[in-house]
């Protein structure tokens, strides 16, 4: 995941690498059905990590060439990997930073930005520096989620908290992971025409196991549990109710569970 002047609240652990792959996996549908490129194109895919998005925009446009960048080399390493062992060479792989790109202006076709914004200190200035790389006409594609928009049943005060200590976590180190609802105003500020946002909504009950597994427990879940020991240690939540709100978040994905979170895309034309 690339990002700048931050601290990734998620960390770099295997364990957060597969949770990624957990998530690029289950909503490449919901997510990507709608994301291809025509062939001949050059696309500039923003902090590609260890290439879990990739994979997808690889597949879904095989004679667009992607220039996937991201600050971790041993990410990109990783990424590498895992385009080459699923069988494609449409893409290269740089070490790059998105406030200093070693790429000139109106370089590429089409810049794909996906769970980055929010990490940034400053997300509009990130925009504003993307577009310089792009060609007249070209467009960006961001995608980001929103914690706020989680909602459940059953209902449950204490898992709710657990929730807030990630969107705390992260606020205090410079991100903000409500930011898929800014997406339109920050494209728009960032002097990007014709905005169009798509709210992509995940719904989760028993009659989808591999969405409450690969979502609900594997991507969210483990999300808000990787935050724990930050969230204890800053005093934000004590460890009995830091238990008992996971153990109810973990409640949802029983029989009578359900869970709902809103992910939102937007493409923006320069």
């Amino acid at each position: 995941m690339q990002t700048t002047e931050r601290e990734y609240v998620h960390g770099y652990s295997s364990k957060e690498n597969e949770r990624l792959i957990d998530q690029a996996t289950t909503l490449a549908e919901l997510l990507h059905n709608d994301t291809r490129y025509p062939a001949g194109c050059s696309v500039l895919e923003v902090g590609c990590g260890v290439g879990s998005q990739t994979v997808t925009l690889v597949k879904n446009s095989p004679k667009t060439h992607f220039t996937s960048i991201d600050i971790s080399q041993e990410s990109l390493d990783q990424a590498k990997a895992r385009i080459r062992t699923a069988g494609y060479e449409n893409a290269t792989f740089q070490q790059a930073d998105i406030f200093n790109m070693p790429f000139p202006d109106d370089n590429f076709n089409h810049i794909f930005v996906c769970f980055v914004l929010e990490h940034l200190k400053s997300p509009l200035d990130g925009l504003r520096q993307l577009k310089t790389k792009l060609k007249q006409g070209g467009t960006i594609t961001v995608i980001e989620g929103d914690h706020g928009s989680t909602y459940f049943h059953p209902e449950s005060q204490d898992a709710w908290r657990t929730i807030q200590c990630l969107i705390d976590v992260q606020a205090k180190i410079g991100g903000n992971s409500l930011i898929g609802r800014q997406l339109f105003p920050l494209l728009s500020n960032a002097g990007y025409n014709n905005v169009n946002i798509s709210p992509r909504m995940v719904y989760v009950d028993s009659s989808n196991p591999e969405y409450v597994e690969g979502f609900t427990k594997n991507t969210f879940i483990a999300m808000v549990e990787g935050v724990k020991n930050q969230a204890l240690d800053k005093g934000l939540i004590d460890e009995i109710t830091w238990n008992k709100g996971i153990a109810d978040l973990h409640r949802t994905t029983e029989q009578d569970g359900t869970f709902c979170y809103t992910f939102f895309k937007g493409v923006g034309i320069k």
